[in-house]
């Protein structure tokens, strides 16, 4: 007997993991998401096996949230890890059926990426203070995140091995176990050496593994980075997202605005698709309505 959607969670939750290379926080997300859908099937039906359990079932949960105000987007998220997790157990031979593949995404409407403008990203890039390792570590994160538009799960990974201070730059393993090379500015470069000999002098035995660490010396993690990219841009009132994701989507816009090519913007972001990338297009033309509007004398 296969049992419950809980039941099988463990499973693919490790197979996200070790196979599939998924952030901490898409793995929270899936885990959250159906166990969700378990307490609402366990709820309103009993106990369902994962093997007779029925589309119109799984519909009717996605009906209930949308119904208490769940945006299509999160519904979308659920979809996604029902899929997946029917699709995994499928393959596995776990179930020798899945109801999750007539399930069909919500319409969503498209929503632009949140990000700074140049005379913002100079305004909180301070001189960090070097007596205090939160501080100069903060100021080590930001600067990273917006000369190299790495994902957060891919600063915090980031090992010091993979700096090459002599070609200048740094590999990145990214979803699905993918390296890519990003270069780095010599001035970025020389922060980071900066930073890894400072990080010798202040602890006894500091992670040596890992580029970043804590005031314990200890490798950082997805939470913290959070925190200090909140508070770093707590002041930016005209930004609506304070977030890591904001730096990611601030380095690829100036890229755009600045004429770069958006093949060469795809590799250096890591995208699967060019798809992807060309959100960030969308950024420069409302940048270019603001300007033909202010500008021109028929607009």
């Amino acid at each position: 007997m296969p049992g419950t959607v809980n039941d099988l969670l463990p499973a693919f939750l490790e197979y996200l993991q070790f196979e599939k290379r998924y952030s901490v926080h898409t793995i929270r997300s899936y885990g959250s998401d159906l166990q969700q859908l378990d307490v609402y099937l366990n709820a309103k039906y009993g106990p369902q096996d994962v093997e007779t359990l029925s589309t119109p079932l799984l519909r009717s949960w996605l009906v209930s949230l949308k119904e208490t105000g769940t945006e299509a987007r999160s519904i979308n998220r659920k979809i996604s890890a029902i899929k997946s997790f029917f699709r995994f157990h499928k393959r596995k031979g776990t179930i020798t059926r899945n109801p999750s593949t007539v399930l069909k995404v919500m319409k969503t409407g498209k929503r632009l990426p949140s990000f700074l403008k140049e005379e913002q990203t100079l305004e909180i890039m301070t001189t960090p203070d070097v007596d205090n390792w939160k501080s100069r570590t903060s100021a080590m994160i930001l600067e990273i995140l917006y000369n190299t538009g790495l994902r957060v799960s891919e600063l915090v990974d980031l090992r010091e091995k993979h700096v090459d201070e002599h070609k200048l730059e740094i590999k990145v393993l990214g979803k699905g176990n993918k390296e890519r090379i990003i270069p780095l500015k010599k001035e970025l470069m020389d922060k980071v050496k900066a930073y890894k000999a400072a990080k010798l002098a202040a602890f006894e035995s500091p992670d040596r593994d890992y580029l970043l660490v804590n005031s314990s010396g200890r490798k950082l993690y997805v939470k913290y980075v959070y925190r200090e990219v909140r508070e770093q841009l707590k002041d930016l009132k005209q930004v609506s997202k304070k977030s890591p994701h904001v730096m990611r989507h601030t380095f690829a816009t100036q890229l755009v605005n600045n004429g770069a090519d958006l093949n060469a913007i795809k590799e250096l972001l890591g995208h699967a698709s060019l798809a992807a990338t060309q959100v960030y297009t969308h950024n420069t033309i409302e940048k270019l309505k603001d300007i033909h509007k202010k500008a021109h004398p028929k607009a």
